[in-house]
């Protein structure tokens, strides 16, 4: 093994922290060190952070990645103090304090931030994930992206050329906020983004079928929000089945029980899985593999390890911080300012997260908002929710592109990223289509 080292340049003596992670808090905290006495290294499998909460709007075309991705370079690029550097950490050796890259180099530590996320958890069945994707990176977006378009081209295909007029469902399995945007999202474009774009299909003939294993949609919001958001889908013709447990997929098909729903394309929003890295580290997990961390986000008898954002199990109020941005983003703010404290032996301070409300957006101009006692349904949460990202949002290119976009698309009713790249099968297309209707003679194509 070769220990990361400057060999090139005299020693550096200021501590040395190493954060493993690009996402909010591992950015975050990055940035918090500007200005600060150490040194700080970023490792990220990738090159670039991607603000996850805008991933859905790739995946409908409504934004191109590059708008919701930046460099995680540009993002440090003021800061001296800070180098980047692209590898896969594998495990850790806590006692030399000392990371395990897969490149088989080694990279020793002052200090630790592990801040992976977390990625998709399809209870015990690792087959349906390329049935049914989900939605944590660009590649997910895009591949999502690819399907639903997909599944629009091959029915337009068959209809022109076959004659053939196949039911178009798509099938969101999982409620929370991921599902219901998605849901949302696809139900809109097929209503009214793509109705004119086609000729031998009618985009909005599709399905969209929202399933729920639990009593009510977006179960992390109170019951009023939930059945306004609940209503608002309906209202955009999502068919919204609660209760309902998915127990089996296949290409084209959703189990349910005893029952089968085709389906063009399966997209999976259902539950979250902790990066593998959290048991590397050897500490105890909670059923989701999210490390359980004392309350200055420590992992026990290492108090220069700190476990942030949706890899850390942290319990304030009686419950554990959901896995959203603005606990990624408060963690890694934390975990920065505490380092620096502790290297100017200030007086240590624990960990307290300020809840500054949640939102989920439900098609154009529709959404909820909890914020404190404050809830908020409708255009006036949607507002809310687009101007909060566009100021959360990397980069001030990336935000003046989305907010030209958005404004476009508001006022166009248009979608400018309607983009196929990749394969052109779609897993189970011909496979299960129980209803198939025959077009007339003269509409057909030769």
């Amino acid at each position: 093994m070769n220990s990361h080292t400057q060999s090139s340049k005299p020693a550096d003596v200021r501590p040395h922290v190493v954060i493993i992670g690009g996402g909010f808090a591992g950015l975050n905290a990055a940035r918090a060190f500007k200005g600060k006495d150490v040194r700080v290294t970023l490792l990220d499998r990738k090159n670039h952070h991607t603000f996850q909460p805008l991933l859905y709007q790739v995946a409908l075309a409504a934004l191109s990645p590059a708008e919701i991705a930046s460099p995680i370079r540009t993002a440090v690029r003021g800061q001296k103090n800070v180098e980047v550097l692209i590898g896969t950490a594998d495990g850790f050796e806590l006692d030399r304090r000392v990371v395990r890259l897969k490149e088989g180099i080694e990279v020793s530590y002052d200090y630790l931030i592990v801040a992976t996320g977390a990625t998709h958890s399809y209870f015990g069945h690792p087959e349906w994930a390329k049935i049914a994707p989900g939605l944590k990176s660009l590649e997910d977006a895009t591949e999502i992206r690819r399907r639903i378009l997909l599944a629009f081209e091959l029915s337009e295909r068959e209809s022109l050329l076959e004659g053939i007029q196949r039911p178009i469902n798509f099938v969101v399995v999982g409620a929370g906020p991921t599902g219901v945007e998605l849901s949302g999202a696809i139900a809109e474009i097929s209503q009214h983004v793509l109705k004119t774009d086609f000729r031998g299909t009618d985009p909005r003939r599709a399905r969209v079928i929202l399933l729920e294993g639990g009593p009510r949609v977006l179960a992390s919001y109170s019951e009023d929000l939930s059945a306004k958001a609940q209503k608002q889908l309906e209202e955009l013709g999502v068919e919204v089945h609660t209760s309902t447990m998915v127990t089996n997929l296949e290409p084209g098909v959703v189990h349910v029980g005893e029952k089968k729903i085709d389906a063009a394309v399966i997209l999976w929003a259902a539950g979250v899985q902790a990066s593998h890295l959290g048991k590397a580290l050897g500490s105890p997990t909670d059923r989701s593999g999210r490390v359980l961390v004392d309350d200055r986000l420590n992992i026990p008898g290492h108090p220069e390890v700190f476990v942030l954002g949706d890899l850390a199990h942290f319990e304030q109020d009686g419950a554990p911080l959901p896995g959203v941005a603005q606990v990624a983003i408060q963690t890694g703010k934390y975990a920065a300012a505490e380092i620096v404290r502790r290297i100017g032996n200030q007086p240590s301070r624990v960990f307290h997260y300020h809840d500054k409300g949640s939102m989920a957006t439900i098609g154009r101009a529709r959404g909820i908002g909890q914020i404190g006692k404050t809830h908020l349904s409708g255009f006036p949460a949607w507002f809310a929710w687009l101007c909060i990202h566009l100021v959360f949002l990397i980069g001030y290119r990336n935000r003046v592109a989305v907010l030209l976009d958005w404004m476009w698309q508001y006022l166009s009713w248009q979608s400018g990223a309607r983009l196929i790249t990749g394969s052109d099968n779609l897993p189970g297309w011909h496979q299960h289509h129980a209803a198939e209707e025959k077009l007339p003679e003269e509409q057909k194509v030769g």
